[in-house]
């Protein structure tokens, strides 16, 4: 596993799903798709992660936090069964055992919590009615928003784009991380299909457009720049 990548914030990354190389992990039937990580074992990472039927991790504490967005099958825990749409958020020093029965992917971020933050998030988008329509910073992404968690100057929501759409230009002044959940994102630089994740570095400024098909993303803002909790030895 490379201790580090994609870890200059100040560089765009596009990582399509077509060209992923996945990784073993330290359990038998889990791997990992490495987006950027700094650290070894216990690091700050975010990863698409896949479970194959029946495996499972040992009970351990995440002493950074732990996000995760359930992109399909069925991620589970000691605590519930999290079908695919399900956003979590465990907080850190929080424990548990996960596995799958019939194998499930996820989208997980690691150590990536402010100071502070102990919110406890299980939310299963998929059930929600809460999707308002974009306003802010939110129409240069979205025609509607469905905010997952907010604190201090982060916020994290999925997005929704009609087809044939294009969107005003706005400047992301802290930058902002992609993943493109449903349809194919476009802008004049390329086309970003279902799997893709996109890194925009502080400053950039940005329009996008869709194709023959409406669009569902997840996004997250203002955490390019923040401060996290340190780095333990120990997770």
């Amino acid at each position: 596993m490379q201790p580090e990548l994609n870890t200059d914030f100040s560089q765009r990354v596009v990582d399509l799903a077509a060209h992923a190389i996945w990784h073993p992990s330290p359990q038998v039937g889990v791997t990992r798709r490495t987006l950027d990580r700094q650290g070894a074992e216990v690091a700050r990472a975010t990863s698409v992660v896949r479970y194959a039927a029946g495996t499972h991790f040992p009970r351990h504490v995440h002493g950074g936090g732990e996000e995760i967005l359930v992109l399909d099958g069925v991620f589970s825990d000691e605590f519930g069964d999290y079908p695919a749409g399900t956003y979590l958020r465990n907080p850190p020093q929080t424990a548990h055992a996960p596995f799958s029965k019939l194998g499930c992917t996820i989208f997980v971020k690691l150590w990536q919590f402010q100071a502070g933050d102990q919110q406890s998030v299980q939310f299963n988008a998929t059930e929600s009615s809460a999707w308002q329509p974009a306003d802010g910073i939110w129409t240069g992404l979205a025609t509607q928003v469905l905010l997952l968690h907010t604190h201090a100057e982060i916020m994290t929501a999925l997005c929704r784009l009609p087809a044939e759409y294009t969107t005003r230009p706005q400047r992301y002044a802290a930058g902002l991380e992609i993943l493109v959940l449903a349809g194919e994102l476009r802008d004049a630089s390329g086309c970003y299909p279902v799997g893709t994740w996109l890194r925009l570095p502080a400053g950039s400024e940005q329009s996008w457009q869709t194709g023959t098909q409406s669009v569902q993303l997840y996004v997250k803002i203002g955490h390019l720049t923040a401060q996290f909790l340190p780095l333990s030895i120990i997770d």
